[in-house]
């Protein structure tokens, strides 16, 4: 006689744990997910936004485009200064009013591409500046129809 039980071993998996253990991960990810908000903050343009107020005047970068001969070149104009692109960082980390206020403006015509703005942005960000804004004027919005038309039309490459 053997004492203590039997030698037979139960080979199934009991579920009941895995499943209690489940539903607890299910409850936390249920709870925890709508938490999770990850993207970029992004300051918008308004068009509805007030004029600015400024005795100096804010510092504007404009992005202006050469003519028609000369198509895809643009110059640069910082204030009332006309600048190469290559001179720009270094124009913007010695302005005493972007190192004194920290912001700069961009200003571009609708037809620019945004590529060219985008890159006179990031000169702007690697200059340090902190903030770069875009100026917005409403009478520059694009008529509907004419959005309307170019759908399903392959992009332009620049």
């Amino acid at each position: 006689m053997k004492a203590g039980g039997t030698d037979d071993l139960n080979s199934e998996i009991n579920v009941t744990p895995m499943v209690d253990v489940m539903l607890v991960l299910l409850i936390i990810f249920m709870i925890t997910a709508p938490m999770m908000n990850t993207g970029v903050d992004l300051e918008l343009p308004q068009l509805n936004a007030q004029n600015i107020e400024d005795p100096e005047g804010p510092l504007i970068l404009d992005v202006i485009p050469e003519p028609p001969d000369k198509p895809l070149r643009y110059k640069l104009k910082l204030g009332e200064t006309f600048i190469p692109w290559g001179d720009l960082e270094a124009k913007l980390k010695t302005n005493a009013k972007v190192q004194r206020e920290g912001k700069l403006y961009v200003g571009a015509a609708k037809n620019i591409p945004y590529g060219v703005v985008l890159t006179a942005m990031n000169i702007a960000r690697n200059a340090k500046v902190q903030k770069v804004m875009m100026l917005t004027d409403p009478t520059q919005t694009l008529p509907l129809q004419e959005l309307d038309q170019n759908i399903g039309a392959p992009a332009a490459s620049h």
